[in-house]
């Protein structure tokens, strides 16, 4: 049996998160109702999983609790256009150089 959660967690450990959280923009409101958007963080693992593993978006394993692939990829999208990841790369950077991981 594959255990994803146990995946999904190492690929986006507490303290990570704690980091990036503040920099995702909270789920557009949905003034026609709907179903209610998956959390930043499983969108965030669902889309570190893809990308990771090179799996489609389609094939992101429902077990794993991050939504579908679509609403992973929609977000991934979003984010981008938010300036997201741009942010990220920089607390990433500044992250790996506190550790002594970064030779500049």
């Amino acid at each position: 049996m594959v255990r994803w959660w146990g995946m999904a967690r190492a690929l986006l450990p507490d303290d990570l998160w704690t980091e990036i959280a503040p920099l995702l923009p909270p789920p557009r409101p949905r003034p026609k109702g709907g179903r209610p958007p998956i959390d930043n963080r499983a969108a965030l693992t669902g889309i570190l999983f893809v990308l990771r593993s090179g799996l489609p978006w389609e094939m992101l394993p429902a077990e794993m609790g991050c939504g579908s692939g679509m609403s992973c990829w929609r977000r991934l999208r979003d984010w981008q256009a938010a300036g997201v990841w741009a942010r990220l790369h920089q607390v990433l950077l500044e992250r790996l150089h506190a550790a002594g991981e970064i030779d500049w």
